[in-house]
C-alpha cells in the first residue's frame, strides 16, 4: 500500500511547483496595520498530474508552504493526448471562463499567467487558451482545472456510450488530393 500511495503522490523530487499569485491584505488595528498574506500555487509532475493549493498566513513563506501542501494533497490525473489535450473544452468557475483548444506541434502554450502555470505543470506543451469573463487569478486557475477535469479519452467515451472505439473515431478523413487542372480545351477558341 505504501508503494502504491508513494507512486501516485510521488516523492517531492518529481513534482514541480509554481507560485501563481501572492496577495496582501491589511487589517487596521490600534497600533497600525497588520498584514496577512495568501498564496496560490500549482504543483504537477508534467506527466498528467496537477494540483492547486491556496494558503493564508501572517508571513509569505508560511503562506506559500501551506498552499504547496494543499496542492500536493489535491493532485488529480488529467487525460492528455500526447503533449496536448484530446478535445476543446470550456472550464468555468465563478465569473471566470477558460476556453481550451488542442494545438498542433510547435504551437507552444498560448495562455496567460495562472492558466499557463496549470498547463505547464500538467505537461501540456501545445495548447490554445482564451480567458473570458473575470480575470481574477484564483478564479482563472480553478476554471482551468475545471476544464482539464472535463477532458475524456476516446476509450473512456466509447466505454460510456457502449460503442466500439472504431465506431466512435470512425475512418479518419484522408487529405483530399486536388484534381489536376485540365488545360482549356481548344475547341471553343478560333
Amino acid at each position: 500500500m505504501a508503494t502504491e500511495k508513494s507512486r501516485f503522490f510521488g516523492e517531492g523530487s518529481d513534482l514541480s511547483e509554481a507560485v501563481v499569485a501572492i496577495n496582501r491584505s491589511a487589517k487596521v488595528v490600534k497600533g497600525g496595520r497588520r498584514f496577512s498574506f495568501s498564496a496560490l500555487t500549482v504543483v504537477g509532475d508534467r506527466r498528467g498530474r496537477v494540483g492547486v493549493g491556496y494558503g493564508k498566513a501572517n508571513e509569505v513563506p508560511p503562506a506559500v508552504e501551506k498552499s504547496m501542501s494543499e496542492a500536493r494533497k489535491s493532485l488529480v490525473r488529467i487525460a492528455l493526448r500526447g503533449d496536448t489535450i484530446p478535445h476543446q473544452v470550456i472550464g468555468r468557475f465563478g465569473a471566470a471562463r477558460v476556453f481550451m483548444r488542442p494545438a498542433g506541434p510547435g504551437t507552444g502554450v498560448i495562455a496567460g499567467g495562472g492558466v499557463r502555470a496549470v498547463c505547464q505543470m500538467v505537461g501540456i506543451r501545445n495548447i490554445l487558451t482564451k480567458s473570458l469573463g473575470n480575470n481574477n487569478p484564483i478564479n482563472l486557475v480553478k476554471a482551468a482545472m475545471d476544464g482539464l477535469l472535463q477532458l475524456k479519452e476516446a476509450k473512456e467515451v466509447a466505454r460510456l456510450r457502449g460503442v466500439p472505439i472504431e465506431e466512435l473515431i470512425g475512418d479518419q478523413p484522408q487529405a483530399a488530393e486536388p484534381e489536376p487542372e485540365q488545360p482549356p480545351s481548344e475547341e471553343g477558341s478560333s
